[in-house]
């Protein structure tokens, strides 16, 4: 496992997300009132990118069809949504996101 940089801390507005690509994966970089978190960026029901999507609490809502899944630990909390999302470790440095991958 390693840690990389994603973003600058201050890229990402509370309540907000972006998609950054590490390698081949596609992640989904959240920020809430309750820090920041990642998971993968690609909706597990139809493939849509969740950076497209809409944060509430710590909530991602699929852009596509409004599935729902906890950003803190992926799990599904709205259908169409089933399966769960892969989540990654965060921390803060300089700045600076980092993502354990």
């Amino acid at each position: 496992m390693t840690w990389v940089a994603v973003a600058g801390a201050h890229e990402i507005e509370e309540e907000d997300v972006i998609e950054v690509t590490v390698g081949e994966r596609v992640l989904a970089i959240y920020r809430t009132r309750e820090g920041y978190f990642a998971t993968d960026g690609i909706c597990t029901h139809q493939r849509a990118h969740l950076a497209e999507g809409l944060v509430i609490g710590n909530v991602i809502e699929c852009p596509k069809h409004q599935g729902r899944f906890d950003l803190r630990d992926g799990a599904p909390k709205g259908p169409p949504a089933s399966v769960a999302l892969c989540t990654y470790p965060v921390k803060l440095s300089d700045g600076r996101v980092h993502v354990e991958i």
